[in-house]
């Protein structure tokens, strides 16, 4: 959290994106991977490239540079309408570089579906009592948080299948409402493919039912929320999820943050 003033008001800086470390590759279903090149060893590059060597090089340093291997679903990101599918309500589904701006910054909803057991469905039905506890009516482009908890089984073994998704009924109820980006802190925003599967195999249910309304109602998700336990209350404040702007891509990583704005009072 980072607190700030200006211009006689107070801004409070919440960080919900998760951190890439190469520490926590190997439990990673896309891994990424770092390689750091620290400020000597830039200098062994200079001095290959453009025969600027350790002498040339104030104090004897020069550059740091990081050269990253992931997928455009690592860490936290933004999927867009055409990782669901081809086509959105018939026409071709729209990549990273092709979604709205203003999808991405908006008035930002927490809803608390803590108490979802790992596995379980978050209905239309949960979705609406949870608005009825907090006292919100959904507004077109307001963004979505959908809060399991699951965040806090990040960098361990097999941590996304520990959690909670939403419903068909769920995404469809609030894309009909006018939301078009809605976040969730766990892997994705399904329940954990090992149980779809299980049940699209005996007929219970469609496999990947979330991401699939896209292909019927064009909507974006945030993956990989992290920090939702800390946000101060569930409306009245702002999310930044801008994602990286990549031609043709099916996602685009995020630093997504919340944003609370307020007087300062003398």
């Amino acid at each position: 959290m980072e607190t700030f003033a200006k211009n006689g008001k107070r801004k409070i800086l919440i960080d919900l994106s998760d951190p890439l470390d190469n520490a926590t590759r190997s439990y990673e279903l896309n891994p990424h991977e770092i390689h750091y090149s620290d400020h000597e060893k830039s200098v062994q590059v200079t001095q290959e490239i453009l025969g600027i060597g350790k002498e040339e090089w104030q104090d004897g340093v020069g550059w740091a540079v990081e050269e990253v291997v992931l997928s455009s679903h690592s860490g936290t990101h933004v999927d867009a309408p055409y990782h669901y599918g081809p086509t959105s309500g018939g026409k071709p589904a729209r990549t990273i570089d092709q979604v709205p701006l203003h999808w991405c910054y908006g008035d930002g909803v927490l809803l608390d579906q803590r108490h979802k057991e790992v596995g379980e469905g978050i209905t239309e039905s949960d979705i609406q009592r949870e608005l009825e506890r907090i006292v919100y009516s959904i507004q077109p482009y307001d963004i979505v948080l959908i809060h399991t908890g699951a965040s806090k089984h990040f960098g361990t073994p097999h941590y996304a299948f520990k959690q909670p998704g939403l419903t068909k009924s769920a995404v469809e109820w609030l894309v009909d409402h006018g939301v078009r980006l809605i976040g969730i802190d766990a892997w994705g925003l399904d329940r954990p493919l090992d149980r779809m599967a299980q049940e699209a195999k005996e007929g219970k249910t469609d496999f990947w039912e979330a991401h699939l309304v896209g292909r019927e109602k064009e909507y974006c998700q945030i993956e990989k929320l992290c920090n939702l336990d800390k946000l101060l209350k569930p409306f009245g404040f702002k999310v930044s999820a801008f994602p990286v702007n990549i031609v043709g891509a099916s996602a685009a990583w995020s630093r997504v943050v919340a944003i609370y704005e307020e007087e300062i009072r003398e």
